[in-house]
């Protein structure tokens, strides 16, 4: 609850440790107000975002970390 209060529908929940990136807005599915035109689409939103920024965090490190000491490949001679 504390979350939720402070993060003002802004929120979004990160399950860590997956092989996926999976985020969720902080009010979860809100089964309860669908289709009346009540849900605010921010904690959505940015729990998309988030998910797309997490994707790009974790392939920009895979390249940093992947191969550090690669060697270049041979030229020939001639």
């Amino acid at each position: 609850m504390p979350f939720k209060t402070l993060s003002f529908g802004q929120g979004v929940n990160f399950t860590a440790g997956l092989s996926k990136v999976r985020t969720s807005p902080d009010h979860g599915t809100a089964f309860e107000i669908a289709g009346q035109g009540k849900a605010d689409e921010n904690s959505f939103k940015e729990a998309v975002f988030s998910a797309i920024q997490i994707f790009k965090n974790r392939r920009s490190y895979e390249k940093l970390t992947k191969n550090p000491l690669r060697k270049a490949p041979r030229k020939e001679h001639r």
